[in-house]
């Protein structure tokens, strides 16, 4: 009997080619986002979170969990992200649509509250159009995954997505643009299927929102800690968040 037997352990399958080239480029990217200066602000965009203790901890720099931070795959989303808001800005000023996406100084729109520590930037303004929309009006606009699309197309942005309904609230209070309503567009990633809609202000949302930069704000200057938006760590909240381990240890 032959000493040689077949071997049917499982061996790891080495990297693909693609694999190979995929793995340097997601580094790079993830190397050259650790030298962006992080934010000593709260952003406008990301006070319609339902969880104030996240909020907080962004605020304050707080380091993020283990294999937390943003991987290459988000960071090429992320990228191809900003490439479809610049396509739907062209795609409505060919369609006659006179959007603003700079100030007459050359700055983006946007705001700067309570000692420059509540910041927002907002993607543009309409002007003119030639629809008969109201105008002046906030222009916002997000990409999405086919799912996500979907939802806003068939429910309404204020409820498929509460926190852009909140962005948007926001800005309009604070670039004086409440008594239009504002022209949010969706593009589908998977699609290229584009959603728009009027969203009339909310100032009842616009006040949550500023309510909750003040709370966040005078918890930190306090020391506190700000509550968690769930009792349960396995709520879906939770699990995506990149503070999970430490809010729960």
């Amino acid at each position: 009997m032959s000493d040689a037997f077949l071997d049917f352990n499982h061996r790891e399958k080495p990297p693909s080619f693609a694999d190979s080239i995929n793995t340097l480029i997601d580094h790079a990217l993830v190397a050259e986002n650790a030298q962006h200066p992080q934010r000593d602000y709260l952003g406008g965009s990301r006070l319609g979170d339902a969880c104030a203790r996240r909020l907080q901890y962004e605020y304050l720099k707080t380091p993020k969990d283990e294999g937390g931070g943003f991987s290459g795959q988000s960071l090429r989303i992320f990228a191809l992200g900003h490439l479809l808001e610049d396509l739907a800005i062209e795609w409505l000023r060919k369609s006659g649509f006179d959007l603003r996406t700079r100030n007459r100084h050359g700055d983006q729109f946007g705001f700067s509250v309570a000692g420059d520590r509540v910041q927002g930037h907002a993607d543009g303004v309409v002007v003119a159009a030639p629809n008969g929309m109201a105008v002046p009006a906030l222009w916002e606009c997000k990409s999405a995954n086919a799912k996500n699309w979907r939802a806003i197309s068939k429910n309404g942005v204020a409820k498929a997505k509460p926190i852009y309904a909140a962005q948007i609230a926001l800005y309009q209070a604070y670039l004086g643009l409440t008594e239009t309503p504002a022209l949010f567009t969706a593009v589908n990633k998977d699609t290229c299927e584009v959603w728009h809609e009027l969203v009339p202000f909310n100032g009842a949302l616009a006040q949550a929102a500023s309510d909750k930069a003040v709370q966040i704000l005078r918890a930190c200057d306090a020391g506190e800690q700000l509550p968690r938006h769930t009792t349960d760590p396995e709520h879906f909240e939770c699990r995506f968040c990149a503070y999970s381990a430490r809010c729960w240890a």
